[in-house]
C-alpha cells in the first residue's frame, strides 16, 4: 500500500499511468466493451464502476491542455446517457481544464485501438466508455 493512492488503483494500473507520456490516451471501458479484441494492453478492473475509478485516476493524472479535446465519450445515436452527468461532475470537481468531445461508436473504436491501454471495468451503464488524454505536470 502507498499513502494517498486510492485502493481502486491497482499496481498494474498505477504502473501504466506512470509509463504514459504526454498525449497518450487511456480508455476506461464499460463491461460491454470488446476490450480484449481491441488491440492495446488490457488492465482488468471488473468489480469497479467507471465514476469511482475516474475520480481516483484524476487525482494522479493530468489532462492534456494543448489539445481541443482531452476527454472523449462514445456517443449514442440519440440522447445523452445519464452517466455522462456523473462524469461531468467528477471532471469539473477535479480542477482540470476539461475539454469534452464525443465520437460515434465505430469512430470511438478506431480511436481506442490507438490507446496506450484499456481498463476493462464492471460498469453496466450504456455508453459509459471514456478516453482520457494525458497531459504534463508543470510544477
Amino acid at each position: 500500500m502507498l499513502k494517498g493512492i486510492s485502493p481502486l488503483i491497482s499496481p498494474e494500473l498505477l504502473k501504466v499511468l506512470c509509463e504514459m507520456g504526454h498525449g497518450d490516451e487511456i480508455l476506461l471501458a464499460d463491461a460491454n466493451y470488446p476490450a480484449e479484441s481491441c488491440g492495446p494492453k488490457v488492465i482488468r478492473a471488473d468489480g469497479l464502476d467507471i465514476p469511482s475509478l475516474l475520480e481516483a485516476i484524476l487525482k494522479l493524472f493530468p489532462l492534456d491542455t494543448y489539445v481541443e479535446e482531452n476527454v472523449i465519450l462514445m456517443s449514442p445515436d440519440k440522447g445523452k446517457p445519464p452517466i455522462w452527468e456523473k462524469y461531468e461532475e467528477i471532471l469539473k470537481a477535479s480542477g482540470e481544464d476539461i475539454r469534452i468531445g464525443t465520437l460515434p461508436r465505430f469512430d470511438f473504436y478506431d480511436r481506442a485501438r490507438k490507446s496506450y491501454a484499456i481498463v476493462a471495468t464492471g460498469e453496466r451503464a450504456l455508453y459509459a466508455n471514456i478516453i482520457l488524454k494525458k497531459g504534463v505536470i508543470s510544477e
